[in-house]
């Protein structure tokens, strides 16, 4: 059995304004996805997570 790597923090919880999760920042069609992904269309979904998380953090910061 081969493991496929995951963004997954187990804080799966949905941002519905976002349409993103807020553990690991995938989207719903993304996560529901991941497991037949290619490992090419996984990359690339991993490499655009951090600057949605960044986008995330930026948003909650606006509305304190």
């Amino acid at each position: 059995m081969t493991t496929i790597e995951t963004p997954c923090t187990k804080i799966c919880t949905l941002d519905a304004g976002r349409s993103q999760c807020i553990g690991c920042g995938r989207t719903v069609d993304e996560i529901a996805r991941w497991g037949s992904m290619t490992a090419a269309e996984r990359a690339d979904v991993m490499a655009k997570l951090p600057a949605r998380r960044t986008g995330r953090e930026a948003a909650a910061a606006a509305t304190e």
